[in-house]
């Protein structure tokens, strides 16, 4: 298919020739045009740098291969065959929730598959890249043969544009949809979780090596877990033989779910606690109370709002930090993540470093990690080291 010409300039070929995947629109030059046409990028000087297709929001264009090839079925099979067959070393038979293929650091910026025991989710991160829907189900069903394939679309937030038009429709694009909750595995522990509501259905595999991190070291404490969403860590905790463990979050709906997946492990919810709440308020409240834990968990959303207004992980990290801080016991462990790719290691470390600094704790790094392996990051993407989790024990 010939396509033709994007001239970026300098600063965007310095990046491309590393094998960045994406181009900025104040980065282009020329050749602009509708969302979703495929172009061949080249530098000011007429040399190739890609072949890649435009967008109309933050991002200018996604850059899927680094010559002139075409971005025809067989490159599609090809690289989706390359991306399986990392999972295939990855992914153990204990584990059934998993992600397939991860976007820019496996050679498909913006296109996202999760793996749900017998179903799919193809997320899109917009809807110019909608001429890949087909091959991508086409080829999930013939290595694969899932029971459903659910396409869905997540808007960044960088993003001011109108997705509530969208073609094709988020919904299911194959196979018939699940009854109810789809049970999964993560090495061993059970999790219900709800396709038809992709991207977020109710887990999230990234944290797998985190829980297994902590698996051996919850024996006997008292745990709080905020943010809690469904409550992957609460269960991992309570299995793994916690005395108390406390879930707070703001929607009773996930909560609700956080109580069956206790259910689904053997676990009797009422020995332990769920809290419909905001995390700052709750924290302050065990602190006024003078109620400690010997973990503290801190998974916050990239942005949150609540009843006190919009809740920004960057800005407000130390803060919450400082608030955890309060209310861990002597030697207690501090489990801090933030998922925001835009935030780099670095700066990540600097937050919770004030944070705990603001709380007058002194703490010791026990283990820095990052999202499970079949969520790579790719060298040619700073952005995909995007999930940072620091676990600090406080001394003394």
């Amino acid at each position: 298919m010939s396509a033709k010409g994007l001239v970026v300039n300098g600063y965007s070929e310095r990046w491309l020739r590393r094998g960045f995947p994406w181009v900025y629109r104040k980065e282009i030059q020329s050749g602009g045009g509708r969302a979703g046409s495929e172009r061949v990028i080249r530098s000011g000087r007429g040399e190739v740098l890609g072949r890649g297709i435009l967008d109309d929001g933050w991002i200018g264009a996604r850059v899927f291969r680094h010559d002139e090839g075409p971005l025809d079925a067989q490159w599609l099979e090809r690289t989706l065959d390359t991306a399986a067959a990392l999972r295939e070393v990855l992914i153990t038979g204990d584990t059934t929730a998993y992600r397939l293929i991860h976007g820019e650091n496996d050679g498909l910026p913006g296109i996202r598959v999760d793996w749900w025991h017998h179903f799919a989710t193809l997320i899109l991160d917009s809807p110019s890249l909608a001429r890949f829907v087909d091959g991508i189900v086409h080829w999930l069903d013939r290595t694969r043969s899932p029971r459903g394939v659910i396409l869905c679309y997540r808007q960044d937030p960088r993003d001011d544009r109108d997705f509530s038009h969208l073609n094709p429709a988020p919904g299911l694009r194959m196979g018939h949809a699940p009854t109810g909750p789809v049970r999964v595995q993560e090495r061993g522990l059970h999790m219900d979780v709800y396709p038809m509501e992709a991207p977020d259905v109710g887990m999230y595999a990234d944290m797998r090596e985190v829980r297994a991190r902590l698996e051996p070291h919850w024996g006997g404490t008292s745990v709080l877990n905020t943010f809690a969403y469904t409550g992957a860590f609460s269960v991992a905790a309570a299995v793994n033989g916690a005395s108390e463990v406390v879930s707070v979050d703001l929607s009773a709906k996930f909560l609700a779910r956080a109580e069956d997946n206790f259910r689904a492990n053997g676990l009797d919810p009422s020995a332990h606690e769920f809290v419909t709440a905001d995390t700052f308020k709750a924290l302050d409240r065990f602190r006024r109370t003078g109620r400690t834990f010997d973990r503290v968990i801190l998974d916050p959303p990239s942005f949150s709002r609540s009843a006190a207004g919009v809740w920004s992980a960057k800005k407000d990290y130390p803060r919450l930090v400082a608030a955890a801080c309060r209310v861990l016991a002597p030697d207690g462990w501090l489990i801090a993540a933030s998922n925001q790719g835009e935030v780099s290691p670095r700066e990540f470390s600097g937050f919770v470093a004030d944070g705990v600094s603001r709380a007058k704790r002194r703490s010791q790094l026990l283990w820095w990690v990052g999202q499970a392996p079949d969520f790579p990051a790719g060298s040619w993407f700073p952005e995909g080291r995007y999930l940072k989790v620091a676990i600090l024990r406080m001394v003394g």
